[in-house]
């Protein structure tokens, strides 16, 4: 079987998934759920132990496209919080500040992969 080469753009999203996963931690905190923190410690852990070995083998050329894709990553996340905090604000009841910060980062996980899913499409149909 063929491993897959690494990506720029499969560490990014590599990265944006230690993000979310950073960002359900004061949520577990505050409701007192110690053994689902602990699982999301471990496979933070192993999450990042996996995106420095893939950073490792990343040929030089990924790595030149690296900070544009970190700076689209940054930009979902700030889109998707924004998004969250309006969707809370119109239609549920002020929840707490934790939930809007790891529904904000989960959103915007998704708004990098479907727009690194939508550029890809894009290149292909054009080249």
């Amino acid at each position: 079987m063929q491993r897959p080469t690494p990506t720029a753009e499969r560490l990014s999203v590599a990265l944006g998934l230690c993000v979310v996963m950073l960002a359900t931690l004061p949520r577990y905190l505050a409701g007192g759920h110690e053994s689902r923190q602990t699982l999301i410690l471990i496979a933070l852990g192993v999450v990042a132990l996996a995106t420095f070995m893939q950073w490792r083998i990343l040929p030089q050329d990924a790595r030149a496209r690296l900070p544009g894709l970190l700076k689209r990553l940054v930009g979902m996340l700030v889109v998707g919080s924004l998004l969250m905090g309006l969707w809370h604000w119109l239609f549920t009841d002020w929840i707490s500040w934790q939930v809007l910060v790891s529904h904000g980062a989960t959103l915007g996980l998704l708004l990098h992969v479907l727009s690194l899913w939508w550029s890809s499409e894009t290149t292909e149909a054009s080249g």
